[in-house]
Formats: structure tokens, sequence, C-alpha cells
């Protein structure tokens, strides 16, 4: 009988595991309220945006297009939960520091929503690479996952530490990285079940 329950208990764990290895209900959770991704309301004096924070907005927003797009075709390619969720996260960051540019009047850098195509060479040969990098195997993709949201999470900590000032900008910056320091999790957790599973 003990060992019985034993194995039940086993079970139930290796099932819980799993999910957790493959549910996304966290990923989004620092999003669910999308207030947090919004400016502050109309009514607040705007103020005037140095040209690094003009500079940081351009940077920050195409690298949320390069994340997405890289997910959305990552995602298609090896049907992971993880990469379909994300990318709509991703979507959402691209929408808040949309919204701080429309607001502060700065020119959307994005001439096409279309996905793998960007306004410079840089962003363009990094999409390329990674792509090719995720099409490899299935960890591949997930280690392109880590290495993204790494890059935006250093990204947007320099930004809050070294560039803004302003309080609009902060508050998007500061919820958009604790929605990519999720993602991290998310892309770690799937990279290491993947990694045991083929052992």
């Amino acid at each position: 009988m003990k060992y019985l329950v034993a194995k039940m208990l086993s079970l139930v764990f290796v099932t819980i595991f799993m999910l957790g290895c493959n549910s996304e209900s966290n990923v989004l959770s620092s999003e669910n309220d999308g207030d947090l991704l919004k400016p502050g309301k109309p009514g607040n004096e705007l103020g005037t945006l140095s040209q690094e924070e003009i500079d940081g907005l351009i940077h920050m927003r195409i690298e949320e297009k390069l994340a997405r797009d890289v997910y959305t075709v990552l995602g298609n390619k090896w049907q992971a939960k993880v990469f379909l969720n994300i990318k709509l996260s991703e979507q959402n960051h691209m929408d808040a520091i949309n919204r701080l540019m429309i607001r502060y009047g700065i020119p959307d850098p994005l001439t096409t929503d279309e996905v793998g195509v960007f306004p410079n060479e840089t962003f363009q040969n990094l999409y390329n690479e990674l792509v090719a990098q995720g099409s490899l195997s299935l960890v591949e993709a997930f280690k392109v996952g880590v290495k993204i949201e790494e890059l935006d999470i250093d990204d947007l900590e320099y930004q809050i530490e070294n560039v803004v000032n302003n309080i609009d900008i902060l508050r998007v910056y500061t919820n958009l990285k604790i929605g990519s320091e999720n993602h991290l999790k998310a892309f770690n957790r799937n990279l290491t079940f993947v990694c045991q599973t083929q052992q």
C-alpha cells in the first residue's frame, strides 16, 4: 500500500513538473493588467525627452519586434507553446513602446509590420542568425529564446540605470523588464526539460 501511494505521488509530481515546463500561465502574469504598459494619463505634463531617451525608444521598439518575429517563426516551426504564447507578449511590448512614441511625437522606425523585415542591417542580420540557429533543433530554439530575453533585459537595465529620467518611460521599461524576466524563466525551464528528456 505504501509503495502504491508513493508511486501515485511520484506520478502526480512528474505530471505537475511537465505542465510547468509547457504551461505559460505565469508568462503574461506581469502584463495581465494592460495599464502597467501604458504611459501616464493624457493630462499629465509631458516634459522633454533627451536624444538618448528617444534613441532608446527607437532601439527597444525594433528589438521587441525582433523577439516577436523570431518567436513567430520558431513557434510555427516547432509548434512549441512557449514561443506561440510569448510572441503575443512581445506584441504587447511593441505596442507599449509605440504608445510612448506616439505620446511624445516620435516617428515609428518600423515602416512595415511584416515578419522578418527590419529597418536596419544590424537587426536584419541578427534576425537571420537567430532564426537559422533556432531552426537547427528545439534545443537550439530554446537557446535562442534565452539569448533574446537576456539581450532585452540587458538593454532595458542599461536604459533604466543610465539613460532614462522620464517617469513614463521608466514605468513602461520597468514592466517590460519584469515581462522579459518571466520569459527568460520560461525558456530556461523548457530548455532544461528538453535537455533532460534527451539524456
